[in-house]
């Protein structure tokens, strides 16, 4: 779990999952560049993790824009001479029904959560393809597997993401990349905890383990994934969700 030189870029990496994964991985010695949605947004993150003594770099590309991904891409390879890992968190979530969502409202959840992935993806590959190694994972989620009551663009987005998981790490497997997923259960986000306790107290009461997950679960399972004890593992999309399949 030795990370030391080890180059690693979270998308999504502001708050929440995924800035506590940018937390862990720099606590396990690599060097993280952090993307965000605003200037403001990846800022304060960067300044957050100085105050606890850490230092992580960061930019704030439109992921939906190929040629400013591939641009940043670049910048980051040109400073580091490399990355070795990218994780897609990047995402938003929906729970509307279908006859409330709007076709744009709609097309907003596909291109962030699915055309960000293929984007930073494709920008990130040709780099690890000339060093012969690398590891991309992406951020699923439990309603990938059986779905949502509403909703529906998000879940479609999910499956989307395990898609393409399968498909890059068949792909990708000759030139040494991996390619895996890590889908959350019932996260103890900010927006989790804000919700009132008569909310949350069903979510808990169906997950056998009696508790929410942690963003450190989510980043614990991407740490491991990107380590060599899993290097015999791709194309998995694993469930951290206390079994709380359905």
């Amino acid at each position: 779990m030795n990370f030391q030189n080890k180059v690693v870029v979270v998308t999504g990496g502001t708050r929440g999952i995924g800035l506590e994964t940018v937390r862990t991985f720099l606590e396990y010695g690599a060097k993280v560049i952090l993307f965000g949605s605003r200037k403001e947004t990846v800022i304060n993150a960067i300044n957050e993790l100085e105050k606890e003594g850490k230092k992580a770099a960061g930019y704030y590309p439109n992921l939906n824009d190929y040629e400013e991904v591939l641009k940043t891409i670049q910048e980051i390879v040109t400073q580091y001479g490399k990355i070795d890992i990218l994780i897609n968190n990047a995402g938003i979530s929906a729970n509307k029904k279908i006859e409330e969502t709007t076709s744009e409202e709609f097309t907003s959840i596909m291109n962030l959560n699915v055309e960000g992935v293929f984007n930073v993806s494709k920008a990130v590959i040709p780099f690890m393809k000339k060093e012969n190694s690398g590891v991309i994972l992406n951020t699923s989620s439990m309603v990938s597997f059986y779905g949502q009551p509403s909703g529906v663009g998000y879940p479609a987005s999910k499956f989307a993401v395990n898609g393409i998981t399968k498909s890059l790490a068949r792909e990708l497997a000759p030139f040494h990349i991996r390619v895996n997923a890590v889908a959350p259960g019932i996260i103890n986000t900010d927006m989790v905890s804000s919700l009132p306790p008569e909310m949350i107290k069903p979510l808990i009461d169906k997950i056998p383990l009696n508790r929410m997950g942690t963003p450190r679960d989510i980043a614990n399972a991407f740490l491991f994934l990107a380590s060599d004890m899993a290097s015999y593992i791709t194309g998995v999309i694993l469930p951290v969700d206390g079994a709380a399949r359905n």
